[in-house]
């Protein structure tokens, strides 16, 4: 039947600026204002160091999506390279991923709004839900269209900052913190004013705020040439990274002294307010809101989608493979509404470290992610070194810098072990494993 059919209105241009704004988010926009606090501004080379690693394991996906015209999915590859519990346990775990993000994102949204209104998150976070899922329970193409003109947004607002944060550099402008100045990068307690400590402190937000970049990839898979579309789309990544990122932190911390900043709010709002032009701080808050808004939306989107497709593969209950009268798998967005409530639920309950928590157990089930594309990676070039030798897009320096991604992702992790506000939500993400690794195994048995 076509109507239990996912619909695909999304066209190129959509997919290609939602890969680039997909990148941009609430990590960057809200995280970075934490990072900075715990780094100060060697926050540009963890930006630097989690980004090269990140273009690595995109290589690597690259290679993978073009060496089987049939893969459609990250759970395609992990089953063909580490077998069904891996695809079971990858599959859930990437819909898990998309759901602590979306959590964080609504959480942001409560942050943003009390800009101007002095009410508590839960409330914007709550309202902000349930409009969402009344959009994504429409078409597919006005999600598409949505999505377009937000990531537009975003991407100009980064734009807008460099730009103006080089003119500002250029003429020694004064804020009410100061000169802008390259000096402000050193000369307030150094590069490293919280030590190599606050340094490797500061990379799991780091991670968090490049999830989904491997969005780029599948994405790219599913338009019309993928073995085009792929290699442009992760190549292009080095160049997004250093500009959005690193370019964007950089200009930050000319502008404003790193301790002028707060972990508790956008430094990209702060930075408009120290210039002295509070209209544009405002409206700069607006546009990180309404970056939230669609970063939530894309979460909401992705994880209906996910488990849709988990449902058809027979790893999800079937409801979730059902479609409204519009094609959209309602049940499976009703269900990731509902989990995703948790966190305005936390932003009641703990506002203080609601986002930290959601944004550690992301950064946490990312690494996952990406470790199984470097370990399939691994396992592709040892047991099929014919499509490793005949692909026209070979992943560099494999198997050495595979290795050397996975000993960062680890120690990534022993880092989180021994922060107090990373410990707890690190100790809690096990107990999701354990939870996959026995339905998986009931499931077995009940096939077997």
């Amino acid at each position: 039947m076509a109507q239990q059919e996912l619909k695909r209105d999304l066209s190129n241009r959509h997919v290609q600026l939602i890969a680039i704004g997909g990148t941009i988010g609430t990590g960057l926009f809200l995280g970075s204002g934490k990072a900075i606090q715990l780094a100060g501004p060697s926050i540009i080379f963890a930006y630097l160091i989690v980004g090269m690693a990140i273009f690595f394991v995109m290589r690597a996906l690259g290679e993978l999506l073009l060496s089987k015209a049939g893969y459609q999915s990250l759970t395609d590859i992990a089953e063909d390279y580490l077998g069904p519990w891996a695809s079971f346990v990858t599959g859930w775990t990437y819909w898990f991923c998309w759901i602590m993000t979306a959590m964080a994102d609504v959480i942001a949204v409560g942050v943003y709004v009390q800009y101007w209104f002095d009410i508590p998150q839960w409330i914007p976070a709550i309202i902000c839900l349930l409009i969402l899922l009344g959009l994504n329970l429409l078409t597919v193409k006005l999600f598409g269209e949505m999505e377009f003109w937000f990531a537009l947004i975003k991407v100009i607002t980064i734009l807008l900052l460099i730009g103006v944060g080089m003119v500002l550099l250029i003429i020694g402008f004064q804020t009410d913190a100061g000169p802008v100045t390259v000096t402000n990068l050193w000369s307030h307690g150094g590069l490293f004013p919280n030590g190599v400590t606050g340094f490797l402190l500061s990379f799991q937000m780091v991670i968090f705020a490049y999830v989904g970049v491997e969005l780029v990839g599948v994405s790219a898979a599913e338009t019309a040439n993928p073995q085009k579309n792929i290699p442009s789309a992760i190549n292009k990544i080095p160049l997004r990274i250093l500009f959005f990122y690193v370019g964007a932190i950089f200009v930050l911390l000319c502008i404003n002294p790193w301790t002028e900043l707060s972990a508790s709010e956008s430094p990209f709002v702060k930075t408009f307010g120290l210039i002295g032009i509070p209209v544009a701080a405002g409206l700069i808050n607006f546009v990180v809101l309404t970056s939230a808004a669609s970063a939530c939306n894309s979460g909401m989107f992705s994880t209906s989608r996910i488990l849709y497709n988990l449902s058809h593969q027979k790893q999800g209950p079937a409801s979730f493979g059902r479609l409204n009268k519009h094609a959209v798998p309602s049940n499976a967005l009703f269900v990731s509404t509902i989990v995703v409530s948790v966190g305005a639920l936390l932003s009641k309950l703990i506002p203080e470290q609601a986002f930290g928590i959601v944004t550690t157990i992301s950064a946490i089930c990312f690494i996952w992610v990406w470790s199984i594309i470097l370990i399939c990676h691994l396992k592709y070039k040892k047991t099929k070194p014919e499509l490793h030798a005949a692909s026209t897009f070979k992943a560099p320096f494999t198997p050495f810098v595979n290795i050397c991604v996975l000993v960062l992702f680890a120690a990534i992790l022993v880092i989180m072990l021994f922060a107090d506000a990373t410990r707890p939500a690190l100790l809690l993400t096990p107990v999701w494993f354990g939870f996959l690794l026995l339905i998986y195994a009931r499931k077995k048995r009940r096939a077997s």
